[in-house]
């Protein structure tokens, strides 16, 4: 990995530790609106992406999370799984709308994962958490797409990473 793509995935992960402390009280739980999730929108416009968040996701949920190591194992986990999925489907998807929509639906689909989560941390209902979990996901994620569109129309994260 060359500097720059380090550099740049530092400061991914950065601002989404900085966007998840902000929003602490609405980013953990069963009812989460963690808006540090449109970031997950980056691995649409290159596989790089994915240590940046990655890396966000673990500092963010090492330093702010009320579940601790369930949150490093689960949340960690789901973000690897849906980031991971996302980059297989999308090799085969080209509008990138549409990439941005399979990012969303796998993001929401894979909170299953968190609802598990915390099933077993805090004994809530599993279907109702998945359900509430998802919901937060999909707003969060539907309402990122256009920013991160408008973004990239700016910035071209696509072409980011080749410098």
């Amino acid at each position: 990995m060359n500097v720059r793509t380090m550099a740049i995935n530092g400061i991914l992960a950065a601002v989404y530790i900085i966007v998840t402390m902000l929003i602490q009280p609405f980013g953990f739980t069963n009812v989460q609106f963690r808006v540090s999730e449109i970031l997950n929108h980056f691995i649409v416009f290159h596989k790089k992406y994915f240590f940046g968040i990655i890396l966000g996701v673990f500092l963010a949920n090492f330093f702010f999370s009320p579940l601790g190591m369930y949150d490093l194992v689960f949340g960690v986990g789901q973000s690897v799984i849906a980031l991971l999925t996302t980059i297989v489907i999308t090799r085969y998807v080209e509008n990138l709308w549409a990439r941005m929509a399979v990012n969303t639906l796998i993001f929401t689909l894979t909170m299953f994962i968190i609802a598990w989560e915390l099933k077993l941390a805090l004994d809530l209902p599993f279907l109702l958490t998945w359900l509430t979990t998802a919901a937060g996901e999909l707003v969060t994620m539907a309402i990122g797409a256009p920013i991160m569109y408008a973004i990239h129309r700016r910035v071209r994260l696509d072409r980011l990473m080749e410098k």
